[in-house]
């Protein structure tokens, strides 16, 4: 294992932390009403220092080798009718690998994704039935940043809430499928199931556990120094969230996880915080 390959290898990850991290924060399955605004900021961290080869095998990173990565983004749903919202998420992160031999930052906007959210079927307003088509459009050139390339996904979801051992509960469950346009693709399979309880009669405090993972696939198995066509690798990640809901407007949550296995990517300790707005209602 070489340094550029740990470095492409840890920097596909972390972009794609921000896109899991949104979902694990709230029940995004549910509905947001007809001209009403949700909005979520969120701050991520990400630490590795070692990870997985192409046969699953763990090792530290050469040289005391050590990667952390930080990011912003800002998640935003808005109602356009009982069925049909639109969605987006804007990300920006900063990369950085050192070892005791050199040191390397990479820092940017990402991928816009922009997306329309479509509520297919319900039972009983207790279960909901989506799908949502999402447009991928590159911010950025520096090929450190994601692979400067357009692309698709098609996603999936099942959510619904209801009552167990006296406390309230919800659940959501999602899948998605993406493609990249470039010459080796990649197609990536996103997924992630969240099962929470809300602790007081209130709804002020809940606790949620998540466990997603991140499946990318291309014929182009052969690693590179240009990161954007480093596209094999998967991993599996487990968080638990605290959430706090000060108002009907104003809620935070607070998530920890960690990386169960992968291949091809760091094994990898994760943080994030967000807030979730609702302007107005």
């Amino acid at each position: 294992m070489t340094i550029p390959k740990t470095q492409l290898r840890i920097f596909l990850i972390a972009i794609s932390l921000f896109t899991l991290a949104y979902n694990s924060s709230f029940a995004g399955g549910f509905p947001v009403r007809p001209k009403r605004l949700l909005l979520s900021p969120s701050v991520s961290y990400f630490y590795a220092n070692s990870g997985w080869d192409s046969l699953r095998h763990k090792n530290p990173f050469p040289n005391g080798g050590e990667f952390q990565s930080i990011g912003f983004s800002l998640y935003a749903e808005y109602g356009i009718s009982r069925r049909l919202t639109a969605v987006a998420l804007l990300p920006y992160v900063r990369n950085t690998y050192e070892d005791s031999q050199a040191r390397t930052t990479s820092s940017g906007l990402t991928d816009l994704e922009l997306g329309l959210r479509y509520y297919v079927a319900n039972i009983n307003y207790i279960y909901y039935f989506t799908v949502q088509g999402t447009y991928i459009t590159p911010l950025y050139n520096d090929l450190g940043l994601g692979y400067r390339e357009q692309g698709a996904e098609i996603k999936l979801a099942f959510a619904g809430s209801g009552k167990v051992f006296g406390k309230n509960y919800y659940f959501t469950l999602e899948n998605g499928v993406r493609q990249y346009f470039g010459p080796d693709g990649p197609t990536q399979d996103r997924y992630t199931g969240t099962f929470g309880l809300t602790l007081d009669r209130r709804f002020h405090h809940q606790l949620s556990v998540s466990l997603g993972g991140f499946y990318s696939s291309s014929k182009f198995t052969q690693f590179s120094p240009i990161q954007a066509v480093n596209k094999n690798f998967a991993f599996n990640q487990a968080s638990l969230t605290y959430g706090y809901t000060a108002n009907k407007r104003l809620s935070f949550f607070a998530t920890g996880g960690h990386f169960i296995n992968g291949r091809n990517t760091g094994n990898g300790t994760t943080a994030s915080f967000s807030v979730l707005i609702k302007p107005f209602r």
